[in-house]
């Protein structure tokens, strides 16, 4: 955050990466969706957008067009305007943006502002990484596929407005790092542990099943390697949900730490809005020496 003046601040991100579908323009609207999330993220508002392109010399140029349109449809969908873009030759294609928003500085969501007692809501259902790895695999089926594309590139801004009538004390988006390592990035950032209930925690449907199959994002792995010593997993749940939670997730949802008496409320009206997910995810509590960030139950 970038503070202007006592009223306005500024907030900037930027976020790129490759096709993780088939489809030229589900593919430009799932990376706008979710470049753009990372400012609803902050309780901001996106004000400007500039494309970034990787584009191979031989691939036809009409498939970035088809790109470009999807990414624009979600930044006029954001409430946003483009104001242009930089493209380089790259051997693998490439897509993203990087975004300008506003917030007033006191309603500035950081992530690491949870405290004792606060509740954790989840907007969007797990399990992004395992349908983008079965998708490239040929492991899913066209309907599972054209859902999942729909959750990826539908945008965290109404789940973010609906926050705002609520005393939100952190928030951030679940992307590269999954549900483990960006909720843990909150606990830990406010010395809190997160207890997790492993039952509330919203699932793509089918995802348990293409993890049991091995459907799962070298960010898994990585994951686990890097998180997995401050993440404690309870032995009634089960290994795909305890992978699961690792694995990278594509346009995530929102982690909202909002007070628990709060916390009902906040969720009926993002499930009456038809949000992808509205689950209660977790509480913050103390937490007692070194013990575990997250805790998985």
């Amino acid at each position: 955050m970038f503070r202007i003046d006592d009223e306005r601040a500024m907030v900037q991100t930027l976020d790129f990466f490759p096709p993780i579908v088939d489809d030229a323009r589900w593919f430009g609207r799932i990376a706008a969706a979710n470049a753009l999330s990372d400012v609803f993220a902050m309780g901001g508002r996106p004000l400007t957008a500039m494309n970034i392109v990787g584009w191979p010399k031989a691939l036809d140029v009409e498939l970035l067009g088809e790109v470009l349109a999807g990414g624009l449809e979600k930044i006029n969908e954001a409430g946003a305007v483009l104001c242009g873009g930089h493209s380089v030759v790259d051997t693998e294609v490439k897509y993203g943006l990087s975004v300008t928003g506003m917030v007033h500085p006191r309603r500035f969501w950081p992530n690491v502002g949870a405290r004792a007692g606060d509740a954790l809501l989840l907007t969007k259902p797990l399990g992004m990484g395992a349908v983008s790895t079965a998708l490239k695999k040929g492991l899913t089926s066209d309907a599972a596929a054209q859902r999942a594309m729909q959750v990826m590139a539908t945008l965290n801004k109404r789940a973010a407005e609906l926050a705002m009538d609520f005393d939100v004390h952190a928030a951030t988006d679940v992307t590269g790092f999954g549900f483990a390592g960006h909720s843990l990035e909150m606990a830990e950032g406010a010395g809190l542990v997160l207890e997790v209930e492993a039952a509330k925690l919203p699932l793509f449907e089918g995802a348990l099943e293409l993890v049991r199959g091995g459907a799962l994002s070298g960010g898994c792995t990585r994951g686990k390697q890097f998180y997995g010593p401050r993440v404690a997993i309870g032995s009634g749940v089960e290994a795909a949900l305890g992978d699961l939670v690792f694995d990278a997730e594509t346009s995530g949802g929102l982690l909202i730490a909002v007070p628990e008496a709060q916390a009902a409320t906040l969720a009926q009206r993002l499930a009456d809005e038809g949000v992808p997910a509205a689950a209660v995810a977790g509480v913050f509590r103390a937490r007692s020496g070194d013990g575990p960030g997250l805790v998985l139950r």
